[in-house]
């Protein structure tokens, strides 16, 4: 395994992280988690992040960085490759990367641009709109058609970053991108991008849910709740948001559980989608296939 930095992604329950711990516990290498939710202190078994036993002989970035009532972006991510990528040259050591939030993989391959300092002013201005999401989104798409189009009405953190750009720097999110044209953080990166098939990943992700339901995702929402509320972002993701369906009564824990399957399906053919789109220069194949290629 000569390469010194490599990327493993692949839709959830796909195996790329036991793969991954294989790895990294064979050749005594450092990984940096690329999941979304494993960022956040106490999200455990809804993030499915690798266990403190998993961890210990292993240094990983990525996990337990913030709460879950404190910002997450991608310049935290960012900040913790250039960390891991930083400590793995010092040690001689390979970085493996791995995860199913491809956008932060794609966000070191493209680099960001730098933003304006937004005032007081902006953030209200900005903050009312986004009250209602899709006057909000219909805003945006008649200023700048061209990025609105590339952000869902659901993405209410690109769009908070579009009108935050506009009504603060008088550009298009466009125009500003155009003027402040990112740098990349990665120039060259081999990426391993796991395929696997529908029917076999979905016995997988319901399998998954099960295990999570058995060790405790019901006290763990319960938890979160109790300490943070529902506002905040964690707070609506899959696992967690229908563990409060069920607590609330809407349910009962079988139908908790098929949402939960259900949704993650969902997650996961969107996660494909965008691997096979994002990443044309990946190599790709089954967990099988590439668990070969990586350990010759």
């Amino acid at each position: 395994m000569a390469t010194k930095e490599f990327a493993i992604i692949g839709s959830t329950s796909s195996g790329k992280t036991d793969l991954a711990l294989s790895l990294a516990k064979k050749h005594d290498s450092i990984i940096l988690s690329l999941d979304s939710l494993s960022v956040y202190k106490e999200i455990d078994i809804a993030s499915a992040k690798p266990t403190i036993s998993e961890r210990a002989a292993i240094e990983h970035f990525g996990i337990d960085c913030i709460l879950v009532n404190e910002v997450f972006n991608v310049q935290i991510f960012i900040n913790e490759y250039l960390r891991a990528s930083k400590k793995a040259r010092s040690l001689d050591k390979s970085l493996i990367i791995v995860g199913g939030t491809s956008f932060y993989l794609k966000s070191l391959l493209n680099g960001l641009s730098d933003v304006p300092t937004i005032s007081d002013e902006t953030n209200k201005k900005v903050k009312e709109l986004l009250e209602n999401r899709a006057q909000a989104h219909s805003f945006l798409n008649s200023i700048d058609p061209t990025h609105a189009n590339k952000i869902p009405s659901a993405d209410s953190f690109r769009m908070l970053k579009a009108l935050q750009i506009y009504f603060e720097t008088g550009l298009t999110p466009t125009q500003y991108f155009k003027e402040n044209i990112a740098k990349p953080i990665i120039k060259d990166i081999e990426i391993f991008n796991i395929t696997t098939e529908r029917q076999e990943l979905r016995k997988r992700i319901a399998k998954r849910t099960e295990k999570m339901v058995d060790i405790g995702i019901i006290d763990e929402t319960a938890y979160l709740e109790r300490e943070f509320g529902r506002s905040y972002n964690p707070m609506q993701s899959i696992g967690i948001k229908e563990v409060l369906g069920f607590l609330d009564g809407k349910y009962k824990k079988e139908r908790m559980k098929e949402l939960i399957t259900t949704h993650t399906a969902q997650l996961a053919k969107r996660q494909s989608t965008f691997n096979k789109g994002q990443f044309p220069t990946a190599i790709n194949g089954s967990l099988e296939y590439l668990t070969k290629k990586l350990t010759v």
